[in-house]
């Protein structure tokens, strides 16, 4: 069966592609402990230390990965990536649900995360069948997926908990091999023969992903602002919970509640006010205004004493998650259809880095103002504070692109000749016009472009 890569359909597999991957994340959080105490036999302490470790093991392979998968998307294709990465979900699942020893966690782990970072791979997928001015409403969708996901995960893992520490993840396997099932059929290829390049080693890792864009210094800008915004981010799901004991005397329920609520208004500001925003005022305002949210959230729950303030601030932060898709969709116009990959696995590599980065330093930073004989004073909210910091930052960077780049009005490249045909909606499937091709080779001389539409068979037999 043939699907147009338009089709509703392949968006709802990518959708749901996301959502079950930020599930099996989350569906191991409230099982987990019980877990880990079964196979070791240590004690509550010793048991937070290795899932710390695991933790690690999961980010570690995101970020190494996610630039090798989004590669190899560019030359192969999404499809096979997606699909592949799905059935490596599934045999994840059943490792964690059978594990007889820590060690098997830990293989799972890293399992999960190498097959996790086909995420990048997804969002390119988006940008290659959406048109630009779409991008960022499309890449809300994805983020409110994610938020989802940090949602219901958490809440599979607790309830199918009551029956065992291991049901959870039967369940996620079953889900991902459904899903495999059901993109073979609906999934059609969005990057065209036409439009690949050779893999290369060189920039299929962190690095090298950030420098394969060291002619692009949009791209630099851009990704450090993201950056800087994710890394942020991070102290919600790594300190709120110490936080709001320390200054409130919060319960579990209370932490969770909270945490809930945020998450429901990130997912829906993604999905419904991205699109609004953007069409209205634009991507540039948008990200402007999303950071500056994160902004007063931060600062302003670093420094409240009540609890209606501090769930004033909460809401505001869940705002600020417009930012995220419009800065992610800026990024995708500015790059070229063979590039997706590349700058999704960057892009999904310097996130999985601010989470190896920020679970040390926000609960020192946390630890050191709370507890420490050293500290110049007793600030539990320091961490919350640092993230606001880090928020201007990126609005400094974001507005020096802004200017210098006159992202203002257009995406960077768009000064690029344009080709004479009439291009469809989001991604081309058929050859590229000639003159577009020899642009991008001029453009980007590093890239070698798989077939060239003006390639004849003969010169192609010369040629060996």
């Amino acid at each position: 069966m043939r699907v147009n890569p338009q089709s509703r359909l392949t968006l709802v597999f990518i959708l749901i592609t996301v959502f079950l991957d930020i599930v099996g994340l989350g569906i191991i959080l409230p099982v987990l402990p019980e877990l880990i105490l079964d196979l070791s036999g240590e004690t509550v302490t010793n048991a937070a230390v290795i899932g710390g470790y695991l933790v690690f093991v999961y980010a570690s392979m995101q970020f190494f990965f996610s630039p090798i998968l989004g590669n190899l998307s560019d030359r192969w294709g999404r499809r096979p990536i997606l699909l592949l990465s799905l059935v490596g979900l599934s045999i994840d699942y059943l490792i964690m649900a059978w594990a007889p020893t820590l060690a098997w966690l830990f293989v799972g782990r890293v399992l999960s995360g190498i097959c996790g970072a086909a995420m990048g791979t997804a969002t390119a997928y988006v940008a290659d069948i959406t048109p630009k001015e779409k991008r960022s409403q499309r890449f809300g969708l994805i983020g409110a997926a994610f938020g989802l996901g940090f949602i219901v995960g958490p809440v599979i893992g607790g309830e199918l908990g009551e029956f065992g520490p291991r049901a959870p993840f039967y369940l996620a396997a079953v889900l991902a091999a459904a899903n495999v099932v059901f993109g073979f059929f609906v999934l059609p290829e969005s990057l065209s023969k036409f439009r690949r390049r050779r893999f290369n080693w060189k920039r299929a890792n962190p690095v090298g992903a950030i420098l394969a864009f060291r002619h692009s210094p949009v791209i630099f800008v851009l990704l450090g602002s993201l950056f800087l915004f994710s890394l942020a981010g991070q102290t919600y799901p790594n300190v709120w919970n110490f936080f709001t004991i320390e200054e409130f005397g919060w319960s579990p329920s209370q932490i969770g509640r909270s945490l809930g609520v945020f998450g429901v208004l990130f997912a829906l500001s993604q999905a419904l006010l991205v699109g609004y925003s953007t069409r209205s005022i634009g991507v540039t305002p948008t990200v402007i205004i999303g950071l500056s949210l994160a902004v007063v959230a931060f600062t302003g729950v670093s420094f409240i004493h009540t609890e209606l303030g501090l769930w004033t601030f909460l809401v505001i932060g869940a705002f600020s998650g417009i930012a995220a898709p419009a800065l992610t969709g800026l990024l995708a116009n500015n790059v070229r259809s063979n590039q997706q990959g590349e700058l999704q696995g960057a892009v999904n590599a310097s996130n999985s880095l601010t989470a190896i980065i920020a679970p040390l330093a926000a609960t020192q930073m946390f630890a050191f103002f709370t507890t420490s004989p050293l500290r110049p004073i007793h600030f539990p909210g320091a961490p919350f504070f640092a993230a606001g910091m880090l928020v201007l930052g990126a609005i400094g960077l974001f507005i020096f692109a802004a200017i210098k780049f006159d992202l203002r009005s257009k995406p960077y490249d768009e000064t690029r000749k344009k080709p004479r045909y009439t291009q469809p909606t989001g991604q081309a499937v058929n050859a590229p016009d000639e003159e577009e091709t020899l642009a991008e080779i001029e453009d980007n001389p590093d890239d070698e472009i798989i077939e060239s539409p003006r390639t004849t068979a003969q010169e192609q037999t010369d040629k060996k």
